[in-house]
């Protein structure tokens, strides 16, 4: 059902506007006034790219998995030597 498009993470944020406009929530479809209380979600920090939702889609989509936040996403990636590690020249242990 959501229609998103492909990104590797989201970043969501809590908006509302007194502008009286309406937008059209990207996950379920349906109308979404200004007015009332919702969420900006943009993927990969662009910012260019944002899309309003509803609250209650968003976190239903994130509870499906379907909705990667960038931290979530961090977790995912692999981590970088720590600062010794770099300092020492850190080379794995290879027993005999």
């Amino acid at each position: 059902m959501s229609k998103l498009p492909a990104a590797r993470w989201w970043t969501v944020r809590s908006t509302h506007s007194n502008k009286p406009a309406t937008y059209r929530c990207p996950i379920c479809g349906r109308q979404l006034p200004a007015l009332s209380e919702h969420v900006l979600m943009f993927p990969e920090d662009d910012k260019s790219r944002r899309r309003h939702a509803h609250t209650k889609c968003v976190l239903a989509a994130r509870k499906r998995g379907e909705l990667l936040l960038r931290e979530d996403w961090l977790r995912t990636q692999p981590r970088p030597p720590s600062l010794w590690a770099r300092l020492l020249g850190y080379v794995p242990f290879r027993g005999s």
